[in-house]
């Protein structure tokens, strides 16, 4: 006799309660408690003392407010490529939201009310919507008042770029609503050039001066006083082998081995070629691909931390438009240090410093793709760094200085030895004989830093500079420091100065449980008591994520954190967004999210992507909106943070992979992977696969198994690991788009990505229009313009 299953009781659900069918990859209701569609009437009275009053008023504004939401058009063949024409207005639809299912009809009339949360399949944090400007139109933090620069032609990598000066996005709210729209409509991995802009925000910057608003006076140079630390010496290749990355293995003597080359296949996806990079050698991928304009280094071993080197931009042709590029690998491939255990001093490691430049000798080519070239190795005696930074405005001596060597700049870093160290770094060109070869790089070691943190109980983990002043270090005890380095820096007299040791934390905040991984300031000024920004003073606010997965806000006059958001992970990223108006880092399961800094939008946040591996490193620029992240399964992903936020609309979310990296261990052979077709923005990609494989076999079992495979495993071989992205945020509007990356296997790369308009179309007419730079050209069109491009 079969048994009898017992018969399922009736019980409420909040599922249903909520209006939301659950059915099965199939289609078909799952078995569960019975599914009673309810209407809620939330005109109704709630029985709370506490509940807020109903403006009538209010929820008007917000229907008309949703309604002009809608009224963003999609782009069609068929749409007039100015994007000018005017469009009829109808009354939108969604001004009564209904949740279909298959049985009922739930019906909710007016917004979503704070008690009652919005449905959502999502399995995340819904927050109640005050109005429907919580799609995250990015909300500047202060209205800056002055013009800004603007790009007239493409750049070109080594030529002075062609400048003129436009309306910087807060000139009013018309300019800012037609900026913010015109970025949604790029489709590219990089930024448009057009559109590029100078978002950055420092107190040095000079004022009340007529080119006020020009990248020289806006980045200007510092610490003129500083020169570069007398006992510096020139050693040969033998004595700088201790402190290069070496081989995991020994020769039978007992020596050191140089660590064996990378052998990686470059090129197109089958019809690659095998290259052996030594380390200090490099590999231009135009030799594959010949629109290629990337470049592959070796660094000898892991990679993390790299940084690019700012140059003012009175000097910049005068170095032939050449960018620096701060590398720091570990000392071999199996390094792995332990949180908060500091090495003995002297622990022998270096620093590289890459140029990326125009070839030598000059080619014919009008588009010279450039070159990279290891042109000199710090040998340092800290341990290896955990992360790299330079002071974020120029610090390098003139050009034209006599004085032997210059100063290339200030380079900080978080040590092994547990210090936070800044280093006077030389100019290649001055410490190079004249009888060096110049393929090999030159090795120089540099005496005691110039500033050297410690904090007994603690090591420093992560830090991030506010400006040429003030800095944040996040410790391995859950502790924030802050250190005003301004004036002792400032104080040095000359090249014999000893280091400073004795520097004082202005504030020492614990705010995690443990240790902090993430650190960035959100660099936007103080206000008055009367609201005005204090555009002298210094920025008071820090994002953090820990390895106790929460993220906080941070003002460091209040003296605590006040917890953003709570998740399972560590979290390894963290990175402040001018153009989004917040931090941006990771959530669960690999999610990227951007939050609000805006009292308005106080620590609300929505998806941008999902990688498919942990995020090990995410970066935002100064100059553009798009979002650079690096994850444990080898890819280097960019997207746009400014995408339109309509749900519905023509412009899709692209999610574009710059090139991914697997490894063979059978073979011990990696693969760069290039060429990848942009992808869309899809939730929770893990939990489709099964579904999406079936479906597609049950008609083409091939074109099953790709969209299976394209998901991903889940596992990864640790060597393939992108560390480190970095946008060039320090170098101009022509510089903005070069974008670099380090890996676990200590292959790192160079990129120059722009992006470009969806179907080649401009909107509103022209950059001109967009910034409203001709006002009478622009009235013309200003009537219906901006519904033809979105309205918010």
């Amino acid at each position: 006799m079969t048994r009898t299953l017992r018969p399922r009781k009736s019980k409420p659900s909040y599922v249903a309660m909520a209006g939301v069918e659950l059915d099965d990859e199939h289609g078909e209701p799952v078995a569960g408690p019975s599914k009673r569609a309810v209407a809620f009437d939330e005109d109704a009275d709630s029985g709370s003392d506490f509940a807020p009053e109903k403006d009538p008023d209010a929820q008007e504004a917000e229907v008309e407010n949703e309604e002009d939401e809608d009224m963003e058009p999609d782009v069609e063949e068929g749409d007039d490529p100015d994007f000018t024409q005017p469009r009829s207005r109808s009354l939108s639809r969604r001004s009564t939201s209904v949740f279909e299912t298959k049985s009922k009809l739930v019906v909710a009339k007016g917004p979503p009310k704070p008690s009652l949360s919005r449905a959502s399949k999502r399995q995340m944090y819904v927050l109640p919507t005050p109005s429907v400007h919580h799609r995250h139109r990015a909300v500047p933090l202060y209205t800056r008042t002055g013009r800004a620069e603007r790009l007239e032609t493409r750049p070109s990598l080594f030529k002075k770029p062609k400048i003129t000066m436009s309306n910087n996005f807060t000139q009013n709210s018309k300019v800012a609503d037609r900026v913010n729209k015109s970025w949604g409509y790029n489709v590219g991995s990089g930024p448009l050039w057009e559109m590029v802009e100078d978002r950055g925000w420092y107190k040095e910057a000079v004022e009340n001066v007529p080119d006020m608003d020009s990248d020289a006076n806006r980045r200007p140079k510092v610490y003129r006083n500083i020169r570069v630390k007398a006992g510096w010496e020139i050693l040969n290749q033998s004595e700088a082998a201790p402190y290069l990355p070496t081989d995991v293995m020994i020769t039978e003597e007992g020596n050191l081995k140089p660590p064996p080359p990378v052998t990686c296949l470059l090129g197109p996806f089958g019809r690659q070629t095998e290259r052996k990079l030594e380390m200090f050698q490099s590999q231009k991928m135009s030799e594959f691909m010949p629109e290629s304009p990337a470049h592959t280094f070796n660094a000898g071993a892991p990679v993390w931390g790299i940084d690019w080197c700012p140059v003012h931009s009175d000097d910049r042709e005068a170095h032939s438009f050449k960018q620096y590029l701060a590398v720091a690998p570990f000392p071999t491939s199996s390094h792995s240090p332990e949180i908060g255990v500091r090495v003995a001093r002297p622990s022998h490691a270096c620093i590289q410093i890459w140029s990326f430049g125009p070839t030598q000798p000059p080619l014919e080519e009008e588009s010279d793709r450039g070159e990279m070239k290891c042109e000199m190795v710090l040998c340092l005696e800290g341990g290896p760094a955990h992360e790299l930074k330079w002071c974020p405005l120029p610090a390098h001596d003139d050009f034209s200085s006599p004085t032997r060597p210059r100063k290339l700049g200030l380079l900080s870093g978080a040590f092994e030895d547990g210090s936070w160290s800044i280093y006077a770094v030389p100019d290649p060109a001055d410490v190079k004989s004249a009888e060096h070869e110049p393929s090999q790089p030159v090795y120089v070691k540099l005496p005691e830093p110039l500033v050297r943190i410690e904090v007994e109980e603690t090591n420093c983990w992560t830090f991030d500079w506010a400006n040429s002043e003030l800095v944040a270090i996040g410790t391995t005890n859950g502790i924030i420091a802050v250190y005003d380095i301004g004036p002792h820096l400032k104080a040095i007299g000359g090249p014999n100065s000893p280091p400073i040791t004795n520097i004082l934390p202005t504030h020492y905040l614990t705010v995690h449980q443990s240790a902090i991984r993430a650190l960035a300031w959100i660099r936007a000024p103080p206000a008055t008591s009367a609201g005005a920004p204090r555009t002298d003073g210094d920025p008071t606010v820090i994002a953090s994520g820990g390895y106790d997965g929460m993220e906080c806000l941070t003002d460091i006059r209040e003296g605590h954190g006040s917890v953003m958001n709570r998740t399972r992970d560590v979290i390894n990223a963290m990175a402040f967004s001018p153009f989004g108006g917040g931090p941006v880092t990771i959530d669960h399961e690999n999610i990227v999210k951007a939050y609000s800094a805006s009292p308005s939008m106080l620590g609300r946040g929505h998806t941008l992507l999902e990688p498919q591996g942990p995020v090990w490193s995410v970066n935002a620029s100064d100059f553009h909106p798009q979002l650079a992240v690096g994850s444990a399964d080898g890819s280097c992903t960019t997207t746009n943070s400014l995408r339109s936020t309509r749900r519905g609309g023509s412009v899709p979310f692209f999610i574009h992979k710059v090139y991914q990296l697997d490894y063979s261990r059978n073979l011990g052979v990696y693969r760069m992977l290039d060429r990848f077709f942009p992808q869309e923005t899809q939730d929770r990609p893990a939990a489709k696969a099964k579904s999406a494989k079936e479906k597609a076999g049950e008609t083409d079992p091939a074109k099953g198994r790709i969209k299976a495979n394209s998901v991903g495993t889940g596992a990864w071989s640790r060597e393939v690991g992108v560390h480190r992205v970095t946008w060039n945020s320090c170098n101009g509007l022509a510089a903005s788009g070069l974008l670099a990356s380090a890996t676990a296997s200590g292959l790192c790369r160079v990129d120059e990505l722009w992006g470009r308009w969806i179907k080649g179309k401009v909107p509103y007419g022209g950059i001109e229009h967009i910034r409203r730079e001709l006002e009478d050209e622009a009235m013309e069109v200003d009537g219906d313009s901006d519904e033809s491009a979105g309205s918010s």
